[in-house]
């Protein structure tokens, strides 16, 4: 199904145009025309499959048809700041072309942008895009008047919840009419999910969109190993492979700030993103990122959702993701708009039973890789597979050993650097082998929603200027997002 067979606004299908949507994903066929129906709406969708538009189209087309009643009109929430920008910037792209304003809700910043935000939200316009943090303290503030919103919109619930914010989403409920649109778009659908949507939705419709597998043009490879033998893997890989654009995920922030000094040290153009980095640091990050300045990102799941980067090569994860919508999440940054990609995992001892759940899930093998020789062998592949009767166990880049001998059961594990050069004693006993590192690092959500305020967008407000007679919005940034969402 095509865009333009949609009873759209002619100024916003100028919009549709210039952003160059056609044709429609899955998510946006089924969703769309319910949205537009100004039904109540509930959608299994992961990133990746449209989403954004799915709702910013249809909510734009019904603003436009209703007079703007100098009253916010629309709030959208986001669970980290780096969607809050995602979502802006492709509804900056979409309404270039109608009189419609937005300000983007979210800290990090100096206190004129909190300035900004409150000025936006007093003056009446018509979304918010925001982080439910920065839009509490809004209204604790009493900055804002919520008594004219029409449309209701969580993206990404079930990552919202994992991060706790339900009471900050029923709290901001509270504020608005109860007559309203509410719409929730959401990865998973777990009881909680199901929970808030009982309480704040009325009647919904339900639209699902599977879990998809990990696009076609994705090489998945994996490497079975030591957790003192992930950093100068990755320092390897890197060295040995020529490509533009690498981006490396770990749940650990410690990961992240290790890896990354590493590599700063090996003379490879290299940048962090991760909580506690301030914002303006992290958008520095992404514009070298996205202009070639530098080719490789050390980073946190911060950038698994919802950011949107063309002609990424490779991805690594240096630790396997909780689960396997994490990890189609991860590799799913490459091979983007049919292009080709490598997804490559690190899989610790520790890390097993979940790859081997992930493997399950795709209903595949992932390709075993060798590790190089100078870093020694990695263990077995034992997976503990449910349902599947105990461990699976593969050789994987085991040395072969003479028929009817058994090696020495510690003389596989590296040393503290990673290297396999560790011997047995003379006297017969067995050396004392430097035990893998297991310390556990528990996944960071890393998406605190203190976010930094972008800009109030000024192309936006040029149109309502003349009714309202607000001089004060900043200049805001094309958008950079040709996306579908």
């Amino acid at each position: 199904m095509r865009f333009d067979e949609l009873d759209f606004e002619p100024s916003l299908i100028d919009g549709i145009d210039a952003m160059n949507f056609q044709e429609m994903t899955p998510v946006q066929e089924k969703a769309m025309p319910v949205v537009m129906e100004g039904k109540d709406l509930i959608a299994c969708a992961q990133t990746g499959t449209g989403k954004t538009a799915a709702y910013l189209l249809p909510l734009i087309n019904q603003l436009l048809r209703k007079p703007s009643k100098d009253k916010v009109r629309a709030i959208i929430m986001a669970p980290t700041r780096e969607l809050a920008q995602q979502i802006d910037q492709q509804l900056e792209g979409i309404s270039y072309f109608v009189p419609i304003s937005s300000v983007a809700v979210y800290g990090g910043n100096d206190a004129s942008a909190y300035e900004t935000q409150k000025q936006a939200m007093k003056n009446g316009t018509d979304i918010i895009i925001a982080t439910p943090g920065r839009l509490i303290s809004h209204i604790k503030m009493e900055n804002a008047d919520f008594s004219g919103v029409e449309h209701f919109i969580l993206d990404e619930a079930d990552r919202m919840l994992d991060m706790g914010f339900y009471d900050d989403i029923i709290s901001i409920v509270k504020t608005l009419p109860v007559k309203r649109q509410t719409v929730m778009f959401s990865a998973t659908m777990p009881a909680k999910i199901k929970k808030l949507a009982e309480t704040i939705l009325h009647e919904p419709e339900f639209v699902n969109v599977a879990i998809s597998k990990p696009a076609e043009g994705i090489t998945q490879q994996a490497y079975i190993c030591y957790e003192t033998q992930k950093r100068m893997l990755v320092q390897k890989l890197l060295a040995n492979n020529s490509v533009d654009k690498t981006i490396i995920f770990s749940s650990s922030k410690q990961n992240v700030k290790d890896v990354y000094n590493a590599l700063l040290r090996m003379k490879i153009k290299v940048g962090a993103m991760h909580s506690d980095l301030d914002q303006a640091f992290r958008d520095e990050v992404m514009l070298d990122y996205k202009s070639g300045k530098i080719n490789v990102i050390v980073a946190t799941d911060i950038l698994s959702r919802g950011i949107d980067i063309e002609g990424i090569d490779m991805v690594i994860n240096y630790d396997v993701p909780h689960d396997a919508e994490d990890y189609i999440h991860r590799i799913g940054r490459t091979a983007r708009a049919n292009r080709q990609g490598v997804g490559i995992t690190f899989v610790s001892e520790k890390d097993q039973d979940r790859f081997g759940m992930i493997e399950q899930f795709l209903e595949k093998e992932i390709e075993k890789m060798p590790l190089p020789e100078e870093l020694g062998e990695g263990p077995a592949y034992e997976p503990r597979l449910k349902g599947k009767g105990g461990r699976r166990r593969q050789n994987n880049n085991r040395s072969q050993t003479a028929k009817g001998k058994q090696p020495n059961a510690n003389s596989h594990k590296p040393n503290a650097d990673g290297k396999h050069n560790n011997k047995p004693k003379t006297d017969g006993n067995e050396s004392q082998e430097p035990k893998a590192n297991r310390q556990h690092f528990k996944p960071n959500a890393n998406g605190d929603e203190s976010n930094k305020p972008r800009r109030y967008n000024n192309h936006h407000r040029r149109f309502n200027n003349r009714n309202r007679g607000n001089n004060n919005s900043q200049q805001g940034d094309l958008a950079k997002d040709d996306s579908v969402g």
